[in-house]
């Protein structure tokens, strides 16, 4: 379990290693969420069963944002909306009230800083 999570660490460090810059370039970029699960492990405390777990829905999330962000303008924010929504629905179920709560802290502080909300 802990060579997934540092293997998972080390392709997304390596990732934002080779970023040329640390802004968003336009608004798609604001979409694409790489999400540190190491970090966010360590924040909300995760045991083993919820590792998994998480990792897999910030996957699918990944995914919806991704598709989001290069729908056209008209659709955009609906996406987002959906991919938030279902997002939160399933973290719901794997996290305690506590952990959720975090979570959500973390995850609105995120989209407001990507100017997404």
């Amino acid at each position: 379990m802990k060579k997934v999570i540092l293997l998972a660490v080390a392709l997304l460090s390596m990732g934002t290693a080779f970023a040329k810059n640390d802004h968003v370039n336009n608004a798609s970029d604001a979409y694409v969420m790489n999400v540190n699960l190491f970090s966010l492990g360590r924040t909300l405390a995760l045991e083993g069963d919820q590792v998994e777990a998480v990792e897999y829905i910030s996957d699918k999330f990944r995914m919806d944002m991704y598709r989001a962000g290069y729908s056209k303008e008209k659709v955009r924010q609906e996406r987002l909306q959906q991919a938030v929504s279902k997002n939160l629905s399933y973290m719901r179920s794997v996290l305690t009230r506590d952990q959720y709560h975090t979570y959500v802290k973390l995850l609105n502080a995120t989209l407001r800083n990507r100017g997404l909300m």
